[in-house]
């Protein structure tokens, strides 16, 4: 007698199923899956649909636009240059360029252009008030005359202009430093200016 473990049979619900044998489904059941799987998928599409509703419905409403920049914040000022002044100058008068311009946000309109300096009086070309558009530069020609060479500035390290400026955010007088060149040519201006005026 031999010892050992003889075939394995299979347990229940083991057995492969014969697809041969199997009752062919009737036309009713056919068509009773391709219904639910159409509904199936029409309820799929509805839950899309309900959650992106929500979604939008729920979502958070937009805040208040952000205010325009203050202008002086988006205005810049550079000394070009002398330059010959309009016909009809006085002996004693003086005209430099500079260079507005405006970074971004609203258009920015100059209201006022003078100069902080007894004795000295300055005009600009174009007068004010003039606007300047976002994203964009314009030439100003101030012309400054000598009104008191007594009270007028000799020797000048930074002198200015005070502009006023105004946007829809706000209106700001700002003072613009136009540098070392533009300290020089005036420096030189007045004392040409001022000694003519003094024979």
């Amino acid at each position: 007698m031999t010892r050992g473990i003889g075939p394995i049979e299979p347990g229940e619900e083991t057995h492969a199923r014969d697809t041969a044998h199997a009752r062919p489904r009737g036309r009713l059941a056919r068509r009773y899956d391709r219904h639910r799987r159409a509904v199936l998928a029409s309820a799929a599409a509805l839950v899309v649909l309900a959650g992106g509703g929500y979604l939008y419905a729920s979502r958070p409403e937009p805040g208040p636009a952000p205010p325009p920049p203050y202008p002086s914040q988006v205005v810049d000022v550079v000394y070009v240059a002398p330059v010959a002044g309009p016909p009809g100058d006085r002996a004693g008068d003086f005209s430099f360029s500079v260079l507005l311009s405006v970074r971004s946000g609203p258009p920015v309109t100059v209201t006022r252009l003078t100069q902080p300096y007894d004795g000295l009086s300055v005009t600009s070309s174009p007068r004010a008030p003039f606007q300047t558009k976002s994203h964009s530069a314009r030439k100003i020609i101030f012309t400054i005359r000598v009104t008191e060479c007594e009270k007028a500035p000799r020797n000048l390290s930074l002198p200015f202009l005070d502009v006023t400026l105004r946007n829809t955010r706000a209106i700001q007088a700002h003072s613009f430093i136009l540098g070392g060149r533009y300290a020089q040519d005036l420096s030189e201006a007045l004392e040409v200016a001022c000694s003519n005026d003094s024979r």
